[in-house]
């Protein structure tokens, strides 16, 4: 699995190796990498050597990292404690046929759903920076339900909504999946909570990193235009 190769097997490392751009947009990028939304160079990575009050300091650089916000680790630390929890502690439906009881790990789809609007309204944000922020701020009141902000704003800003963005930048198996976890996330609200099975958590887990890197992609893509 994907977090097998993160530091501790950490979910919060998905972040690890990003940071904020420090040139004329708010791009998020890797270190030793141009960034991909204002083509601004790599970072010099060289230490810079100090002096004070005639001691020698050798300074390494130092950046912000890219999350957007201290929420983002706690939901990622959130993510995998409801991942790693034992199963068996979510049993009390386990009299139910299997076509009426949702996954003992529904509580994960719902919790990276709220994780993933907080993302977009980030983006939105971002990208839209150059508006005057009362008219930022009325357009996302207007449109404040996570749909609207998929499909109608997002339109509206954009030409297309998010899913057809992911797909024109290659990620369309991330916005198939996404697509399906919405509306099951929709149906668990309105009286079918059945629809969050096994099989839609563990495709969701299996996608994290991918849906991660798909986000960062068309954030970059939107912040940079």
């Amino acid at each position: 699995m994907w977090y097998e190769g993160l530091a501790g097997n950490a979910w919060t490392g998905l972040w690890s190796g990003y940071v904020v751009c420090s040139g004329s947009c708010p791009g998020i990028r890797k270190i030793d990498a141009p960034c991909s939304a204002c083509n601004a160079e790599p970072y010099d990575l060289s230490p810079e050597r100090l002096t004070l009050d005639g001691r020698e300091f050798v300074i390494n650089p130092v950046f912000m990292g890219a999350e957007g916000r201290f929420e983002d680790y706690i939901y990622l630390q959130m993510l995998q404690r409801e991942w790693q929890r034992p199963a068996a502690e979510f049993q009390g439906l386990s009299h139910f046929p299997d076509a009426e009881r949702p996954s003992a790990r529904a509580a994960l789809l719902l919790l990276f759903w709220s994780y993933f609007e907080t993302r977009i309204e980030r983006l939105h944000r971002s990208a839209m920076r150059k508006l005057p922020p009362r008219v930022l701020d009325d357009a996302l009141r207007r449109y404040n339900g996570i749909g609207h902000r998929l499909y109608g704003l997002y339109k509206i800003f954009y030409g297309i909504n998010y899913f057809e963005d992911l797909r024109a930048h290659g990620f369309a198996e991330v916005a198939d999946l996404l697509e399906d976890v919405h509306r099951r996330r929709n149906d668990f609200s309105h009286g079918k909570p059945q629809a969050v099975n096994d099989a839609t958590v563990n495709a969701l887990v299996a996608n994290l990193k991918a849906e991660h890197e798909a986000w960062i992609a068309v954030y970059n893509s939107r912040v940079g235009s």
